[in-house]
């Protein structure tokens, strides 16, 4: 029996343990979650404990379980989640805190037990992020911009503008050249055209720990009109647009069009339903990496020269050989001017794509920094490179009818964190000074 004993003893595992959550900090409310592996998940005791001033206060065990969720994952693992927060354990302060789990599975006929125990070290943080509204008269239109300053305590949190289920993420505002105030952000948003006038704007702030804060604060909206537009969709206009798309985009590279009258058509709805939205998807990817600092001043500069062809928010309804076809929103403005018009920078920024992109054709797009961005589109050719500076004015390429155009001319869109919204108040120098200017100047600290 010693020799037995001697060999199991020395040859069984001890219970594995993995604490998955936390890792590093615990918040106002926290979840607690650890993997606990051994043969056949026989355990004698199971216990999890957060320590803080040498006292424990109990997470899980077997004879107490609380509210957690056991759940066996295979017959040698057992996992283990729960949540808790100040109200279950009311005696947790901000501070250095222990998360310990300890377990003990029997052997040798259940005369005998193993144990082991794992350890990991945490932060205790419990008040939320602290915000302060600075900027005053938010006037958002439906479907354009507004800009907020405001102060977030700790300043490194994630903070911004909440729009309903959009965040627009705020930046320092010492990428604006305000350096006095550590705290201050810029946070640049607005009301899309799919939300309603009701929809709820605050500001939004969360800690690394998962501590939320809100804060209401005034604006005023203003309602937009959607201007509607009939347009006929003719076998002639499918045979001059569709065959490019489909050569030049990957996603249509395993179609074979037959050269019917019915297959471009149906290539057509494809490329203006499916194919609009992915490349609305990947032009709304490129905020991402929008810079952090505003690289642009003053108003934003629109094509010399130009007439509009077609403005923002146009309700457009597609008819071919007399029936309605389909139904799209145009999101930016069609410019023509002459034909193979120089295409100039709208403001200062950096080139962040330069390539074909579906129904946009020939397309660019510019980031002007803080989640703003101009795209230049159905151009011509393309005379920039991803990664380019760009100055105001800088030529950037020719207009054109590339991608989904009927005819020569330049679509223009104006972005905010991958969403468009209306450019003319980005062309407008008034809306331009009070809508960003003056709160800036209000901001600074007087000389």
């Amino acid at each position: 029996l010693a020799a037995w004993y001697y060999i199991e003893v020395t040859l069984t595992p001890v219970p594995s343990i993995e604490i998955l959550r936390p890792t590093e900090l615990v918040g106002r409310t926290a979840v607690f979650e650890a993997i606990i592996e051994t043969p056949q998940s026989q355990l004698t005791s199971l216990e999890a404990v957060v320590e803080q001033n040498n006292y424990q206060y109990l997470l899980f065990s077997l004879d107490q379980p609380e509210d957690a969720q056991v759940r066996q994952d295979d017959q040698n693992r057992v996992r283990i989640m729960r949540t808790f927060d100040r109200t279950s354990h009311p005696e947790l302060e901000t501070g250095p805190a222990k998360i310990i789990v300890s377990a003990t599975r029997p052997i040798f006929f259940k005369l005998f037990k193993l144990s082991a125990s794992t350890t990991i070290n945490v932060g205790v943080q419990l008040d939320p992020p602290q915000l302060e509204i600075v900027s005053s008269f938010h006037h958002i239109n439906h479907g354009g911009s507004e800009m907020a300053l405001y102060r977030v305590i700790p300043k490194d949190v994630q903070s911004g503008v909440q729009v309903g289920e959009k965040f627009y993420k705020g930046y320092p505002a010492s990428g604006a050249g305000m350096l006095t105030d550590d705290n201050l952000h810029v946070a640049f948003f607005a009301l899309l055209q799919d939300q309603e006038l009701t929809t709820p704007i605050s500001l939004y702030a969360r800690d690394a720990a998962g501590n939320e804060s809100h804060m209401n604060f005034d604006y005023q909206l203003f309602p937009r009109e959607l201007r509607r537009r009939n347009i006929q969709v003719s076998n002639q206009f499918l045979q001059q647009v569709v065959p490019a798309i489909v050569k030049n985009s990957i996603d249509l590279a395993d179609e074979k069009p037959d050269g019917s009258d019915a297959d471009w058509l149906d290539l057509f709805l494809f490329i203006n339903r499916e194919l609009r939205h992915r490349n609305r998807t990947t032009i709304a990817s490129f905020a991402q990496t929008s810079s952090p600092f505003m690289l642009w001043n003053g108003p934003f500069r629109q094509l010399t020269n130009s007439q509009v062809e077609a403005g923002f928010l146009d309700h457009r309804t597609y008819f071919y050989e007399g029936r309605e076809i389909d139904q799209q929103i145009h999101f930016g403005f069609d410019l023509a001017s002459t034909a193979k018009a120089p295409i100039e920078a709208a403001a200062k920024g950096a080139v962040v794509f330069a390539d074909y992109l579906g129904i946009f054709g020939n397309c660019i797009v510019l980031d002007h920094g803080m989640g703003v961005q101009s795209l230049y589109a159905h151009l011509s050719s393309i005379d920039v490179s991803e990664g380019d500076a760009i100055d105001y004015g800088q030529l950037l390429g020719y207009s054109g009818q590339t991608g989904l155009a009927g005819g020569d001319h330049l679509h223009f869109t104006m972005l905010l964190h991958g969403y468009p919204v209306t450019p003319i108040e980005w062309w407008d120098p008034q809306w331009i000074e009070d809508r960003i200017m003056r709160k800036f100047r209000e901001a600074s600290p007087s000389p």
